[in-house]
């Protein structure tokens, strides 16, 4: 019989989780027991499964869950945790979060940047028709540099540095906005979140890189999309409810904003309505509207990157050492 009084064990809950049951096993070796529960799993399976667990993977968590009286570790297999009820969590449980999404996001925010100012792909459809008016030998009209445009970063974490590394090389002049404002070399200047009416008229490009919490939803609402130049490109990377939907709309079809460039959404696909449009509003009507499905990230490396970094979260908790990208402590 298999000696269990030095294994600890881990339970992977649904989407994007329990399906890594196996190789987050051979990762760690016997002295874890990885055990996978799909989403759709009866809840007597799933109290089976938290009734021993040392650790959770899990994209959400709530009350309405078994209870889990060991749990130790709550990791979330992602960056976000706003489907985390952390007043929900265990007493003693600590809620760890994972990024290594910032490369893949970095360089979807240059090529969209970069998408806006040259319009490579509308060249290419119009050449295709034989079309050359954005030609330089029949005088054609010009395309846009981002060399001398300034890129305003809201919320400068893992995404807002690894941005600004890449801005800075295309001789952008780069602005955090941030909720502590600190000095940086990647960064032309930085300013409180207080500030964000004041900095917005400054910027040519807007990112949205900040997390989703009470004080950022509905942050950019229609009152701020007006203090922005009507030549400025909006660009969400982070959560669709940080922007107001219907604002940025009606900022959108009334060119109150020149554009937009949006991976994160305000209606996503579920079990009852898998092909969703991703608003209420039909953004896709709009030419000024780069749209792309929350795929900014979802690079061929980032997965191995996460399940590297969530797995020695585990060893480090098995070790009594301290854990990586805490949330909230025990």
């Amino acid at each position: 019989m298999e000696d269990r009084s030095s294994t600890h064990s881990v339970v992977l809950l649904g989407h994007n989780a329990a399906d890594q049951a196996d190789a987050l096993q051979a990762r760690l070796g016997p002295s874890w027991r990885v055990r996978g529960v799909a989403s759709d799993s009866g809840r007597a399976v799933l109290a089976d499964a938290l009734a021993g667990a040392d650790a959770l993977l899990t994209h959400s968590f709530d009350a309405r869950l078994p209870p889990a009286p060991r749990l130790r570790l709550l990791q979330v297999p992602g960056a976000g945790y706003d489907p985390i009820d952390l007043a929900a969590v265990p007493h003693g449980c600590t809620v760890c979060n994972v990024h290594e999404h910032e490369t893949g996001i970095a360089e979807y925010v240059l090529l969209g940047m970069l998408e806006w100012m040259i319009g490579m792909a509308a060249m290419d459809r119009a050449l295709r028709r034989r079309d050359w008016s954005a030609s330089a030998v029949t005088g054609g009209k010009f395309h846009g540099e981002l060399a001398g445009k300034t890129l305003g970063i809201v919320g400068f974490g893992h995404i807002g540095r690894e941005v600004a590394r890449r801005a800075r090389a295309f001789g952008m002049r780069i602005g955090a906005i941030t909720r502590t404002p600190r000095p940086s070399e990647l960064v032309d200047w930085a300013a409180p979140m207080s500030a964000l009416d004041a900095r917005l008229p400054d910027c040519d490009f807007v990112l949205i890189a900040c997390p989703l919490n009470a004080e950022t939803r509905g942050l950019v609402d229609a009152r701020r999309l007006a203090l922005m130049k009507r030549s400025a490109v909006l660009i969400n990377v982070a959560r669709g409810d940080i922007v107001a939907e219907d604002a940025l709309y009606e900022a959108l079809r009334d060119r109150v904003i020149s554009g937009a460039v949006l991976d994160t959404w305000y209606v996503y696909p579920s079990a009852e309505e898998p092909a969703p449009n991703p608003s209420r509003r039909d953004f896709h009507t709009l030419e000024n509207v780069i749209m792309t499905p929350h795929a900014s990230g979802w690079t061929d490396k980032l997965l191995d990157r996460r399940w590297g970094v969530m797995a020695d979260n585990l060893e480090r908790l098995a070790a009594g050492r301290e854990l990586r990208n805490v949330v909230c402590g025990a």
